[in-house]
């Protein structure tokens, strides 16, 4: 897919003073692709060590009272030279809003400080023009008389043709001669038949008007421990085109995040790369303190199995790899470990997940009894025998709830709760680690 207009620059990595340590941070606009629509939209992503977070422009109030909610009325004056100082696109023709594509800089719209480009038309002096052509909203912008009040929404998922890349310049050709087209900007013939011979005056903020900014907001963050990059399409064995799919431990994705050149996708890639190898490394080295040498996992990752027979409509499916020791395991999913326990006198399974945190099911019925993520761990006890109490706070009530479980090898249980722990904090707060080592050091020097 084609972006028109200029592609703005890739943005640097920002690397540490070190080269031998792992780029970590990087910023910098692209596309979310919908396969659906087959439209592209404007995003900014920014990535950090632990997070790969995807940000999408809105229109905010900050100042004044913001009454209308997402809804914004703003009267223009329309200027003898100028017009209403737009241009728009889109239409119902090609089932997009009309949107204000371009915003010409001292004009009566530059002048509200209330519209930006990529507000979608809703209403043009009480008409709702939501499913109105392309040339149905011209004619009514054209003819609306010298004072046009608009009622305007910011539109966060434009198509990207809809809206001039970033820093683009200002006005273009004349478009007074002839009919408009929805792909193309229909701006400075929108000037219509002014009655006034004299210059209005500015369409300028009235002094106790809210006051907007465009600004981008964080939409979804994707945590990279134990994250997977896709680069293929969907039921093929075909690349995508500068372009990748992250998705967490957790099943969340990204969507389809498209890069202007193949550079900027191939920097990308590696620097998300880089941050998900990191994180598994730190989850590797706090398996391994609870291993014996001998039995160290040397290396975990994410592969694909491509799948028997042309005709599947999922030619490839990820597995999780993991070698331990002289063992290797393939997992549908990142490893969990399960143990048999009792309780009054049932017996139960107990399972630690990366991704679940803790579950308790019976292990005939398999029903599951309970179920609590890490971060509902608020502390434990044990009688350094067989019996430990878990105490998880409730979500919804807020109130603790004490869980009592027996073990056979009690010590092996709570070895493993503290790994998984630790690399779920560790994924978090890679600070933790070193704040535990610098403790351990402490205690043994004293």
């Amino acid at each position: 897919m084609s972006v028109a207009g200029k592609q703005p620059p890739p943005a640097p990595l920002e690397r540490p003073g070190s080269l031998l340590v792992p780029t970590w941070t990087k910023t910098s606009i692209a596309l979310l692709y919908d396969e659906v629509s087959e439209n592209a939209y404007d995003i900014r992503l920014k990535l950090t060590k632990e997070v790969l977070t995807i940000q999408k422009q809105d229109v905010v109030c900050v100042s004044g009272s913001d009454h209308s909610a997402n809804h914004r009325t703003v009267t223009l004056r329309r200027q003898p030279v100028g017009g209403l100082g737009l241009s728009i696109k889109g239409g119902a023709e090609h089932k997009v809003p009309v949107v204000i594509s371009k915003i010409f800089k001292d004009q009566a719209a530059d002048q509200t400080g209330m519209l930006f480009i990529g507000d979608a038309i809703i209403q043009v002096n009480g008409i709702n023009v939501e499913s109105a052509t392309h040339e149905e909203v011209v004619h009514l912008l054209r003819n609306a008389g010298d004072e046009v009040t608009i009622t305007v929404q910011y539109l966060r998922e434009a198509p990207s043709f809809l809206k001039l890349p970033l820093g683009s310049p200002g006005p273009s050709s004349d478009h007074s001669s002839g009919a408009s087209s929805p792909l193309f900007d229909s701006g400075l013939h929108l000037n219509g038949n002014s009655t006034n011979t004299a210059p209005s005056s500015p369409s300028s903020p009235i002094a106790n008007e809210p006051k907007y900014e465009k600004r981008w907001l964080d939409t979804l963050s994707v945590p990279l421990s134990m994250a997977r990059i896709s680069r293929y399409k969907a039921g093929t064995d075909k690349l995508r085109s500068n372009a990748f799919e992250v998705l967490a431990l957790d099943g969340v994705s990204t969507g389809i995040l498209q890069f202007y050149t193949a550079q900027e996708s191939a920097d990308w890639l590696r620097a998300i790369s880089t941050n998900i190898s990191d994180l598994t490394l730190q989850n590797m080295k706090m398996a391994n303190k609870c291993c014996s040498p001998s039995d160290q996992v040397i290396h975990m990752g994410w592969v694909n199995e491509r799948l028997d027979g042309t005709d599947s409509s999922q030619l490839y499916k990820f597995k999780f790899l993991a070698l331990k020791g002289s063992s290797f395991y393939i997992f549908s999913t990142p490893p969990s470990k399960t143990y048999m326990c009792s309780w009054q006198g049932d017996t139960l399974c107990f399972t630690v997940d990366f991704a679940l945190g803790f579950t308790c099911f019976d292990s005939k019925t398999k029903n599951v009894l309970w179920r609590f993520k890490f971060s509902q761990l608020k502390g434990s006890s044990d009688d350094g025998k067989t019996r430990v109490k878990l105490l998880f706070q409730n979500l919804d009530t807020k109130q603790i709830e004490t869980k009592e479980l027996e073990f056979q090898d009690l010590t092996a249980v709570l070895h493993c709760i503290h790994s998984f722990i630790a690399a779920k904090v560790a994924s978090v707060d890679p600070v933790f680690i070193d704040s535990q080592s610098i403790a351990r050091k402490y205690m043994y020097s004293n």
